[in-house]
Formats: structure tokens, sequence, C-alpha cells
């Protein structure tokens, strides 16, 4: 599951991907929502984005597994794709 939360205090936004061992893809959105909430609530000024996505595959991870996946349709080429949508140096790599 990859959801949202927004840290007002630092000013940053945090993707936070987790795996969740679940009989279906709708209990394993359950379960993370429920998760997000008890996440975001023992930390000061941070709030949940309400933005989730879920990957479903089948069998347990092993090394290379691919545990998510997300297509967007862009004409942009790939140097500007990536700045636009993940390197844009606005992150924040390393420990918060």
């Amino acid at each position: 599951m990859r959801s949202i939360f927004r840290h007002r205090l630092l000013g940053v936004y945090e993707e936070r991907v987790t795996i969740w061992n679940a009989g279906s893809i709708d209990e394993a959105i359950k379960r993370a929502e429920m998760e997000a909430v008890e996440y975001y609530s023992d930390l000061d000024e941070v709030e949940y984005a309400r933005f989730s996505e879920a990957y479903a595959f089948d069998g347990v991870p092993e090394d290379g597994a691919e545990v998510f996946s997300l297509m967007r349709e862009s004409k942009r080429p790939p140097e500007e794709y990536v700045r636009r949508f993940f390197a844009t140096d606005d992150e924040r790599t390393g420990s918060l």
C-alpha cells in the first residue's frame, strides 16, 4: 500500500509504502488505512492525506519481487519526466 502523509511542522509530504498479507485487496486496503490512522495519530502535526494506492501480487515477495507499479501517460522525455514527478530537488532523502 502506498500512502501519503503531510508533516506540517517539517513542511514535507511523506510517501510511505507498506506490505500487507491479506486475503483480498479490499482487506489489505482496510487494514492499511487503519494502520495509517495509527501511524499519523502518534506523530505531532502529521495528517493522512487520504490518498492510498494498492498493488496486489501473488506469492511471497522474494528478491527482486515487484511490490508496487504505477503507469502514467506522459509525452515528456525521460529526464524531464523524472524531474517533474520524482527528482524535483524538493525531496528529503535519508532520515527525517
